[in-house]
């Protein structure tokens, strides 16, 4: 069993963490079960991650609690909105490739967290959106000038987890990450054709927009588990291949999901004029009228974006897309060559079929 100590992390804040040194992948000889039958939890706990996330968890939560009510109830609304962690999850993951301490990287993972749900609450105010992963939006609940200030507030609680982190190395990558973010949301995809064009500024957008991130919480988990610098440039190349096929699969879900899995109507993208990969190569395999009039069109009627998502699939932009998810996540599982075998080896592995495998 973990030794355990009560660390302060800041004023008036306390968590749990384990102090014990670990080999690489925590536990050995874990069992495993093919990927497609696993589901996150299964994975996290094989790989004896679960704990270590739930304090992470225990830490955004703190954070979030500000002195003022309004700014708490709409921190904690944010957090508990937080998904699967999956960005927190690669950090401590990478950090078990190397020698783990949970108090080495709780910060490293609870800063990539604070960033995602930050640009989330911008992002979710500069599109309008209503609600996200089926809860009702910042803005929506409260009002524009609130989810403004409290994007605002977590990028400063992320600053702060950041300096708390064991390695300056870590404050740049997230830095970094951060501007590319912003970069790539200031640059839409305007091309549907020609294809190479409309490819480049899609992959430009993607890359910059949700790959970066991912890129750098592998980094500065591989850091915070005293990775070399081999390790580390390899941990960041799957995680931006891996972040391509995340966003990859977000887009093909927008077309063949439904509200009660994605919390969002299917269609989204196509209603507010968002061009993605199945919609690109829709076109590339078939320049339909349908397709080019609800491109052109500023508010597409509910029946022409039926249409479009019908006329999307049948066309092959699905099928063509998943193929390029799954050459990126193929990519992504050869960068951990590197690697010795280990639990969190094999859970980086299931995580990566898991992303091309998902259906919300």
């Amino acid at each position: 069993m973990a030794a355990y100590q009560t660390q302060t992390t800041g004023p008036e804040v306390e968590v749990a963490v384990s102090t014990r040194a670990q080999s690489p992948g925590g536990r050995p000889g874990a069992p495993t079960l093919p990927a497609q039958t696993a589901g996150v939890a299964a994975i996290f706990e094989r790989a004896n991650i679960t704990a270590d996330l739930s304090a992470v968890e225990q830490l955004l939560l703190a954070r979030s609690a500000s002195r003022s009510e309004l700014i708490a109830a709409a921190s904690a609304h944010t957090v508990r909105s937080g998904g699967k962690r999956l960005r927190a999850a690669l950090a401590v993951l990478a950090a078990r490739l190397g020698t783990y301490q949970l108090s080495r990287v709780i910060h490293t993972a609870a800063s990539v967290e604070l960033i995602q749900a930050a640009s989330l609450v911008h992002d979710d105010l500069v599109d309008q959106a209503a609600r996200r992963r089926g809860r009702v939006t910042v803005h929506n609940r409260w009002d524009n000038d609130v989810a403004l200030m409290v994007g605002d507030y977590f990028f400063a609680l992320a600053a702060g987890e950041m300096a708390l982190s064991p390695d300056p190395r870590i404050i740049t990558y997230y830095a970094q990450a951060v501007q590319t973010i912003v970069e790539g949301e200031l640059s839409p995809v305007t091309l549907v054709e020609p294809l190479d064009s409309a490819l480049a500024q899609y992959y430009y957008k993607t890359g910059a927009k949700t790959a970066s991130l991912f890129e750098a919480a592998c980094k500065a988990g591989m850091v915070s588990g005293g990775g070399n610098e081999a390790q580390i440039a390899a941990l960041g190349r799957y995680g931006f291949d891996f972040g391509m096929a995340f966003q990859i699969i977000d887009d093909v879900l927008d077309f063949t999901g439904d509200e009660a899995t994605l919390g969002k109507p299917a269609g989204n993208d196509l209603r507010q004029g968002t061009i993605t990969l199945p919609l690109i190569y829709a076109v590339a395999n078939s320049p339909s009228p349908r397709l080019r009039a609800i491109i052109d069109s500023s508010h597409p009627g509910e029946a022409e974006v039926s249409a479009a998502i019908a006329e999307v699939k049948a066309t092959g932009g699905i099928d063509r897309a998943l193929a390029e998810a799954r050459r990126y996540i193929d990519q992504a599982i050869d960068h951990l060559a590197i690697f010795s075998p280990s639990s969190a080896h094999r859970a980086l592995v299931d995580l990566a079929h898991f992303v091309v495998e998902r259906d919300a």
